[in-house]
């Protein structure tokens, strides 16, 4: 497989993550809501993280952008891994730990994605 069948593989194991929460953030459903009351951060938090969120997507799926989307989908997915790791518990509601292991698999493509775009952000980085 080649470099950039595999980025769009990351990409979009990112993207349907992330988008399949919005819905659930958005609309207020009951196991968003335990979520961001067990983190102190009803409802603001959960709207505030679902626009973050779909800023991600959207620079994760424009190539240009990969490498910024996918830098926000760390910091973000970091959160996220934090939150459950010290404040929610691996299993949220008798999900089976599902919530916190779909932050870990957009953590992992995230950071993968940033792997391969390297040479984009040395180059931004490199002082002329």
């Amino acid at each position: 497989m080649k470099t950039t069948q595999i980025t769009w593989v990351l990409r979009i194991i990112a993207s349907v993550i992330l988008l399949q929460t919005l819905y659930f953030k958005f609309t207020g459903a009951p196991e968003s809501v335990y979520v961001f009351s067990a983190l102190g951060a009803e409802p603001y938090g959960r709207i505030g993280s679902g626009i973050a969120e779909l800023i991600v997507v959207i620079l994760i799926l424009i190539p240009k952008t990969t490498w910024l989307g996918a830098l926000g989908g760390v910091g973000v997915m970091t959160g996220a891994v934090l939150s459950h790791l010290f404040v929610l518990g691996i299993e949220v509601e008798n999900d089976g730990g599902l919530l916190f292991a779909l932050a870990l698999i957009t953590l992992l493509c995230c950071l993968i994605l940033l792997y391969l775009n390297r040479n984009i952000i040395i180059n931004l980085l490199k002082t002329k």
